[in-house]
């Protein structure tokens, strides 16, 4: 009988360690809100470019989802250029 390996989440399954894997879901989570912020506004990618302070090639990154290319550091920086402040919480794992 072959054994299934189950995960809580996808970042779970593809990252090597837990540390990994909380990094991805935090760097996810802010893509996706930055993301929502862009579409609720209509902004095209060139617009959305200038107001992030990022070239056009790295919004469609961060629209396409494509969370390796991006820092929490990077991220936060585009959110605070958009005039929002991260927040984080720490909850028990």
């Amino acid at each position: 009988m072959v054994e299934i390996e189950t995960f809580d989440s996808v970042w779970d399954a593809i990252a090597d360690t837990p540390a990994e894997a909380a990094n991805l879901r935090a760097r996810a989570e802010l893509m996706r809100q930055i993301s929502q912020i862009i579409d609720e506004n209509g902004w095209k990618q060139t617009e959305s470019a200038v107001r992030c302070d990022v070239s056009q090639p790295r919004i469609n990154d961060l629209l396409r989802g494509r969370v390796s290319r991006f820092s929490l550091d990077a991220l936060v920086n585009i959110a605070t250029a958009l005039g929002r402040r991260v927040h984080i919480e720490l909850k028990a794992a």
